[in-house]
């Protein structure tokens, strides 16, 4: 019933990895709640912070399909080095804009723009080195383990970084996220050398289009690509908090809204033992997607800070669940030959319904409100996941154990 470690046992590499990732991903989530709230104290809009998703859409796209071609192409261990090194440089702007008398919204728009960049390179190498550290046998169990790693982060980031501002303002809490890239490289440098990819005679592009279409090529993968979007697009209410926390208690409060939804994603997480007998993965990522939408309408009609978090942790939870069975899809669709160029497009697929749903929902606060922007979100999200499902028959049948 409860989360399986065996791979942190059976694979040292996979063991460094998940520690150092596990290190970094505390520190980028005290950055995740700092940058919105940052922009909000600066200018008071809803839109503005909305509009960071904007910022980062580009990249998204362009660099994650980009980053994913590289990945099978050059080695991974590499690239995931030089990635964090160049994130740590990115952090740092950050850190020194916090120390401008008048921190400049433009530069925050421009840095964010280029750490999403430089993350379409950095996840599909990670991606690439998980899938082949570990025996496929062990894929739920890893899966439900970079869930917790995911929830443990963004439990105690967001926190932290409540904490840093409170009381040593948005300099203490990028100077935290600078320093965990210290931990990270040093766990990337001690795994073993990893074989370079074999070599390819045909060029990028040709590489990245025969990615999207082996990806368009599979039911289940598009499945997971447009129930995720869907869900995300219409219901994803980050960018609401830093309004939220303003009526509820400030940077503190913030903190723990930002985190609310990790705090659901993991104690489901912990119970997650028994997602290695499921086979209807489709069906599952369905139904998650669904509740995902009816919590976040709870989240609309709550009339606390401590309701709210209570039914954003059951939404965090539906999500994981969703992220769970979509990484199990994923890891039993894709070939390791062409595991960075999708992991690329999975990046894609889950980065672009949270920043458009950002945008959407600051959006519509600015002009009706923050709950009207939560429940009705939410609403259509329900109604746009059932509709999504009924045109996809052979996602919500698919089955781990059906052949490809």
């Amino acid at each position: 019933m409860f989360i399986d470690v065996a791979p942190l046992r059976k694979y040292r590499d996979y063991r460094l990895l998940f520690i150092g990732q596990m290190i970094s991903y505390l520190g980028t989530m005290v950055s995740y709640m700092a940058v919105p709230y940052q922009v909000y104290e600066l200018t008071k809009s809803t839109a503005m912070v909305g509009a960071l998703g904007l910022a980062q859409l580009g990249p998204v796209v362009i660099f994650g399909l980009l980053g994913g071609t590289f990945a099978d192409r050059i080695n991974r261990r590499r690239l995931l080095l030089i990635s964090e090194a160049v994130m740590a440089l990115i952090v740092l702007a950050l850190l020194i804009n916090s120390f401008l008398p008048q921190p400049s919204v433009a530069m925050i728009f421009v840095l964010v723009a280029i750490l999403q960049a430089v993350t379409g390179f950095h996840r599909p190498a990670m991606e690439a080195l998980t899938q082949k550290m570990v025996e496929p046998s062990d894929y739920a169990a890893v899966g439900a383990l970079g869930s917790f790693r995911a929830s443990s982060g963004a439990i105690g980031g967001p926190m932290l970084g409540g904490v840093l501002i409170a009381g040593a303002g948005l300099t203490g809490a990028y100077l935290f996220d600078l320093l965990s890239f210290v931990g990270a490289l040093a766990c990337v440098a001690l795994m073993s050398r990893v074989p370079n990819p074999e070599p390819r005679e045909t060029s990028p592009l040709a590489d990245a289009r025969e990615g999207v279409r082996f990806a368009l090529s599979k039911p289940e993968l598009i499945g997971t690509y447009l129930i995720d979007i869907v869900a995300m697009l219409f219901a994803f209410p980050v960018a609401l908090f830093p309004a939220m926390a303003e009526q509820w208690g400030g940077a503190k409060a913030a903190g723990i809204l930002f985190s609310a939804m990790a705090i659901g994603s993991l104690v489901a997480t912990v119970f997650s033992g028994w997602s290695s007998k499921v086979q209807r993965h489709g069906r599952v990522v369905v139904i998650a997607a669904i509740f995902w939408g009816v919590f976040i309408i709870g989240a609309g009609f709550s009339s606390s800070l401590w309701i709210a978090v209570f039914f954003l942790a059951l939404a965090g939870a539906a999500d994981m669940f969703s992220g769970l069975f979509r990484g199990v899809i994923w890891n039993h669709s894709v070939p390791n030959v062409m595991r960075g160029r999708l992991s690329g497009i999975e990046m894609i697929s889950y980065m672009v319904g949270p920043l458009l749903g950002n945008t959407r929902a600051g959006w519509v606060a600015a002009k009706s409100g923050v709950a009207f922007s939560l429940w009705s979100g939410g609403t259509i999200c329900v109604c746009a996941v059932v509709f999504t499902a009924f045109l996809l028959p052979k996602f919500w049948r698919y089955r781990s154990d059906q052949p490809n």
